[in-house]
């Protein structure tokens, strides 16, 4: 297996050497401990997934030693890959500081938006760097695959969030895996309120609207997989952003 082979490229300088992971680690691990501790609504059982701790923090080492490698892994490698390290170090961050009520909860005293927040938190290495989940976000997933649907994939761990999926991102499947959290999501009314000429979105269409307007307007895009036809002359309003933690009630 690619997974288990590892190529030496001398640096520029030709006077050191570093490690290149040819293949992606698998994804098993987090693919069982979702159909064991996530239900079909995405409903988390964080309970559950403190007795499996042990288990979790294998895979979080396996995606912490074997970071994507830009030049050996497919764009759909490196995809799956991100998007199952941050759902993972989510849960990671949930059940280390469980209970809870929100994620917002472990937000530092003086929380800025965008620059201070939980999700600035440093908290996982990847590849032997200190990283946060925002950097995975907007660093890596937004500015690095121009690919609107990871904001139907990636969850963080509130009511409003996408659902978790319940099963692991796969590289051969991902783009089947995003088109159907696309439809899920934008169909599912508990988020979204959808009719033929006025509709209630979720702010992450707000607040990401450019991600989804690159070459169509808002409305387009979600036609693409809405299941109710929205005229172009339709009111758009927001919903209020449920931060209370995604567990079932």
């Amino acid at each position: 297996m690619r997974f288990l082979l590892c190529v030496l490229l001398l640096s520029a300088c030709g006077s050191s050497a570093r490690q290149r992971v040819a293949d992606p680690p698998p994804h098993d691990i987090w693919n069982a401990l979702l159909h064991k501790h996530v239900d079909g609504a995405g409903w988390v059982n964080y309970e559950g997934f403190m007795r499996d701790q042990e288990k979790l923090e294998e895979y979080l080492k396996l995606l912490s030693n074997n970071a994507p490698d830009k030049d050996l892994w497919s764009r759909e490698e490196q995809l799956a890959y991100w998007i199952n390290a941050y759902n993972a170090f989510t849960v990671k961050l949930i059940i280390d500081n469980y209970p809870l009520e929100s994620i917002r909860d472990l937000d530092p005293v003086l929380s800025i938006p965008a620059i201070n927040t939980v999700w600035h938190r440093k908290f996982f290495e990847i590849g032997g760097k200190k990283t946060s989940l925002d950097e995975i976000e907007h660093e890596i997933l937004r500015k690095e695959f121009a690919e609107p649907r990871i904001h139907f994939a990636i969850n963080c761990a509130s009511y409003s969030c996408p659902p978790l999926r319940s099963e692991a991102y796969k590289a051969d499947i991902v783009d089947q895996q995003l088109n159907e959290q696309a439809i899920l999501f934008i169909n599912d009314p508990l988020r979204n309120q959808i009719s033929h000429d006025r509709v209630v979105l979720s702010r992450i269409f707000k607040w990401f609207k450019s991600d989804f307007t690159r070459d169509v307007s808002l409305v387009e895009y979600l036609n693409r997989y809405s299941r109710i036809y929205i005229a172009d002359t339709a009111d758009l309003e927001y919903l209020p952003y449920n931060w209370q933690l995604n567990e079932k009630p």
